[in-house]
């Protein structure tokens, strides 16, 4: 395994998380080749990506995505099994009837189940309520997830895309029950700052944060800037629509673009080098399509810190 990797304290915990982790959103699934899925997880792995970001919906197909990493684990991972943290959540549709999603404790339980089983393994280390759900009491959710964690089933429990206000009442429920709400997984790039408030207060709560979509779906590469490939995702209209890309995000991104230049690396590497300069972040989803993606990110990390000047000429640009 790679020793470059850096690790970081997620909250007030002992777990430490890689500074990037391999997302499994979109391309695990049933569609994905199976080739390009193995290299991508051992490559990472034996890059020092020890966290693997699954889901119970991803794939497509729901479910595959989990599936996929199940194989690939037992036939090449089994005996690194502890130098993982694999996390997975419940909360978006999953199946067809009345319990198909939202926080219920008969959904989350069943669906750990589920999702234990496609994985082939006897826990999750991280288990994530994938959504706030306005429709069931966020004591009925909290609750679950601390039966979730006494039942061994996963080791720690975090929440996703919940507002700050939210946050505060999750990690005070938890508590009150005797466990430690770990981790809120927030979207987070140079543009969408929306949760920012959210990372600010992680220290004080105790808990640590991890970002998805810090390119916001590919528009911080740069690939966008001269038009929309008619191969990519925003080009497919597959996940994204071309309509989501404002000439507002477009402007703002030109002008990082030259910030990124200024600072001698890739708009790319500037992005998520700037959401690790957040002290309460404690790792960056990767979305790669492939191995080349995911050494190309990895760049990151090499870039140099941000100084005064640079954060307030971002700051000019995003507000």
């Amino acid at each position: 395994m790679n020793n470059t990797m850096q690790y970081r304290r997620c909250g007030k915990s002992g777990l430490l998380l890689p500074a990037m982790s391999l997302g499994f959103w979109k391309n695990f699934g049933t569609d994905a080749d199976g080739a390009t899925c193995r290299e991508m997880v051992l490559g990472a792995f034996d890059r020092g990506i020890t966290c693997f970001d699954l889901a119970n919906n991803y794939g497509p197909l729901p479910g595959s995505a989990e599936e996929r990493f199940g194989k690939i684990l037992s036939s090449d991972l089994a005996s690194h099994r502890d130098e993982m943290v694999i996390t997975t959540k419940a909360g978006h549709r999953m199946w067809e009837g009345p319990y198909q999603d939202g926080g219920s404790r008969k959904y989350l339980i069943s669906s750990l189940d589920q999702s234990l089983k496609r994985m082939r393994i006897d826990y999750v280390d991280i288990f994530y309520h994938h959504r706030p759900d306005p429709d069931t009491p966020l004591e009925e959710t909290m609750t679950a997830l601390a039966d979730i964690v006494h039942s061994g089933k996963a080791l720690y429990v975090g929440i996703s895309k919940y507002s700050l206000c939210e946050t505060k009442a999750a990690v005070s429920m938890l508590s009150s029950m005797g466990v430690h709400c770990l981790v809120n997984q927030i979207r987070l790039s140079l543009l969408d700052r929306k949760s920012e408030e959210v990372v600010d207060a992680a220290s004080t709560l105790g808990i640590g944060t991890v970002a998805f979509s810090p390119l916001c779906q590919g528009v911080l590469t740069g690939k966008y800037l001269s038009g929309i490939p008619s191969d990519s995702r925003m080009g497919t209209g597959a996940f994204t629509r071309p309509e989501s890309v404002t000439e507002e995000m477009m402007e703002k991104t030109r002008k990082l673009s030259v910030l990124a230049k200024k600072k001698g690396v890739s708009l790319t590497d500037f992005s998520l080098a700037w959401i690790l300069s957040h002290q309460s972040v404690t790792s960056v989803i990767l979305g790669a399509r492939n191995m080349r993606q995911i050494k190309e990110n990895l760049e990151a990390l090499e870039v140099p810190a941000f100084t005064a000047e640079e954060l307030a000429e971002i700051d000019a640009v995003c507000d």
